[in-house]
């Protein structure tokens, strides 16, 4: 009866102590693997990945592309859970600065990088690759009540030298004009810079705002305002004008942007330090926004994609 009491009270002992051993790998387990559950963008749950398996990626820079970059980065997410990307604006400028300081993976930009900005990467020991991504045509918006509906470059470079003060002298009513601007730091004030004033200053009692979104809200309620602003941003707000450059008035469309009949005609790119390498988060979305399901973004958002 000992014996078998014995034998009992070991095997009761036994069970306890395996019962234990369990709870404890369980325990180890679940504060050793660091899952995480991911949450998609329509708030169901996806599948479940390790801590270090997660990459992330930042992108900054112009305010032209910025409508451009989140829509990718949106559709881009959707397919690859479990990632993340952060996407501002600020100018390209910004951007370019940033990408320099090394502070960001991907600087997006509506103006290519000047010879001081690339030496001063390449001091820093960043190699910009630039990557063109969309075309664009720098548009000219008035208020919705302006009669005038044509200007030539010239005008439009006296508007913005100051020479040109008043609609009266470029056909319109007896008023003031209220030039609007983008800030230095955007690359869209650089190419209108270069584009149309050809090297003159802005007329020293232009209004800057920081965004383009500010220039078409300023457009929008000040009936004597000019502004100019990235093809993707007309809306039924303010009126576009027509331009001509010698061979009559040109509408800013898809097909007189790609064809180049626009005159205000450019591209928008993103810059990364050096080739994007195989397996990262940053190569794959590149070739993302360069892929067909990318550039038929470029379509939806209001931009010209690089191929018809």
């Amino acid at each position: 009866m000992v014996k078998k009491s014995t034998n009992n009270i070991i095997f009761i002992l036994l069970v306890i102590g395996l019962v234990f051993l369990g709870i404890g790998c369980a325990g180890k387990n679940s504060e050793g693997s660091h899952l995480a559950q991911n949450i998609s963008s329509d708030g169901t749950p996806v599948k479940e990945t390790t801590s270090s398996q997660a990459q992330s990626i930042s992108v900054k820079g112009s305010d032209s592309v910025l409508p451009l970059a989140q829509a990718e980065a949106e559709e881009f997410l959707k397919e690859n859970p479990g990632k993340s990307i952060s996407v501002t604006g600020g100018g390209s400028g910004v951007g370019i600065a940033a990408l320099i300081d090394k502070e960001l993976d991907v600087a997006t930009a509506s103006r290519e990088m000047t010879t001081d900005e690339i030496k001063k990467a390449n001091e820093n020991g960043v190699n910009p690759v630039k990557n063109v991504i969309a075309y664009d045509g720098i548009t000219v918006v008035v208020n919705t009540k302006n009669p005038v509906s044509k200007l030539t470059l010239n005008q439009l470079h006296g508007i913005y030298n100051g020479s040109i003060s008043n609609w009266k002298q470029v056909g319109g009513e007896d008023k003031i004009i209220s030039a609007i601007s983008r800030d230095s730091s955007s690359g869209t004030y650089a190419d209108f810079k270069n584009d149309v004033l050809l090297g003159d200053e802005y007329r020293a009692d232009a209004l800057t705002q920081a965004t383009t979104g500010g220039i078409v809200s300023e457009v929008s309620q000040n009936p004597n305002a000019i502004g100019y602003i990235g093809f993707a941003y007309i809306d039924k707000s303010t009126k576009v004008l027509s331009l001509d450059h010698g061979k009559g008035p040109v509408l800013p469309t898809p097909q007189t942007i790609r064809s180049g009949e626009y005159p205000l005609f450019r591209t928008l790119q993103i810059y990364t330090n050096g080739e994007p390498k195989e397996g990262t988060l940053t190569k794959e979305f590149s070739d993302f926004m360069l892929s067909q399901k990318g550039q038929d973004i470029v379509s939806k958002v209001g931009y010209i994609p690089l191929k018809k």
